[in-house]
């Protein structure tokens, strides 16, 4: 069984959104969990789907996401005060569906919407061969590692980096045991389920993705995320 996981629980404080935490914002007619979460529906190899909303917006995105007949939706469920707390109950919740059968569990970012089926595709196939997935592109730019005094403490060979983006994949059990370790630890910072992998001792597998899987956290990265649509609309349009 495969399971995806999104989390969908933000409240959008960077996006300057009034109203309206920004993965339901509209672009393209659809908010933008609908393109997100549309990309596993119409997987062949996903099974079931669990996403993680802001309790304060429950029922709104359970309505949204019937709506738009994302029916294999299976849970909608309320996140934590922080994003680790909040994939666990997503995964508590996934771990619920798969009943005694082992799953992959792929973590996805609600706000990721330009995901594509081959890179989820891939992160199925390394977990079933590796043990994890963690979707990622090669760093463009030089990374600076600064010090405690402020200064530079070193400069990486770029060739040698590369920055994690999403889904991140393994198998459930395997996730939720690292999480529930944590809890009894009292590890409660974690940013990613790769950090906590990691941790761990997982051997982490790269999986290469589309460089446009941006995570849209800000204005100017809503923008970014229209100017691609526009751009892949008119291409089908014009045939460029």
């Amino acid at each position: 069984m495969v399971i995806a996981v999104i989390f969908a629980g933000g409240v959008g404080s960077r996006m300057h959104s009034k109203d309206i935490p920004k993965q339901f914002l509209i672009i393209h007619g659809e908010p933008i969990i609908v393109h997100t979460v549309r990309h596993f529906q119409e997987h062949p190899y996903v099974d079931s789907i669990v996403v993680v909303s802001n309790a304060d917006w429950l029922e709104y995105c359970r309505n949204l996401l019937q709506d738009y007949g994302m029916d294999k939706v299976s849970a909608v469920v309320a996140g934590g005060p922080t994003g680790q707390e909040s994939i666990y109950h997503g995964l508590c919740a996934a771990e619920s569906i798969a009943g005694p059968s082992r799953a992959i569990v792929l973590v996805h970012d609600g706000v990721r919407p330009l995901i594509d089926q081959d890179t989820i595709t891939r992160n199925i196939e390394s977990v079933e061969e590796y043990g994890s997935a963690i979707t990622c592109v090669p760093a463009k730019e030089t990374v600076l590692v600064r010090g405690t005094s402020g200064d530079i403490e070193s400069i990486p060979n770029r060739s040698s980096l590369s920055l994690a983006r999403a889904p991140q994949s393994f198998w459930l059990d395997e996730l939720l045991n690292a999480h529930r370790n944590a809890i009894e630890k009292g590890r409660l910072d974690y940013i990613d389920s790769a950090s906590m992998m990691f941790d761990r001792g997982t051997k982490l597998k790269l999986v290469e993705g589309p460089s446009e899987n941006i995570k849209v956290t800000t204005p100017d990265d809503f923008f970014s995320l229209q100017a691609i649509l526009n751009a892949r609309e008119n291409q089908q349009i014009y045939g460029q």
